[in-house]
């Protein structure tokens, strides 16, 4: 069926940041989690997935962090969806494998970096002066 978790959502909120931050250099786990408001174990355990996946990096030590492994507009938001919580719409049926297409197909075409920039422009639309 069409099941996805929060591991997705907050994965992808944690990736924006780290595309929000080019290259910085890498970002401590815990200044992503206070950043994005994620608990920092559930984000530990969300990246030891995407690490492994080959869509995060990892530096070890005082300057140590993540990064992203590839550019931000190579990720898509399929591909975290389907390395946390599963193949969208499996095991769907009719109208539900229609709705679970019709959903792969948006999160296929959107990108971390569609999201960066989806979020600059909210920003800057909720912005008004006085």
């Amino acid at each position: 069926m069409l099941s996805i978790t929060s591991k997705s959502p907050y994965a992808l909120r944690a990736l924006t940041e780290l595309a929000r931050c080019g290259d910085a250099g890498p970002v401590p786990i815990g200044e992503l989690a206070r950043r994005r408001d994620i608990p920092v174990q559930f984000l530990e355990q969300l990246f030891a997935v995407l690490r492994r996946a080959g869509v995060l990096r990892s530096q070890r030590g005082v300057k140590g962090g993540y990064a992203l492994a590839r550019p931000a507009h190579e990720i898509t938001v399929l591909e975290l969806v389907e390395l946390l919580d599963g193949p969208v719409g499996r095991g769907a049926e009719g109208v539900f494998a229609d709705a679970a297409a019709a959903a792969s197909e948006v999160l296929a075409r959107t990108t971390v970096a569609d999201v960066v920039e989806r979020e600059a422009r909210e920003a800057g639309a909720a912005m008004y002066y006085i």
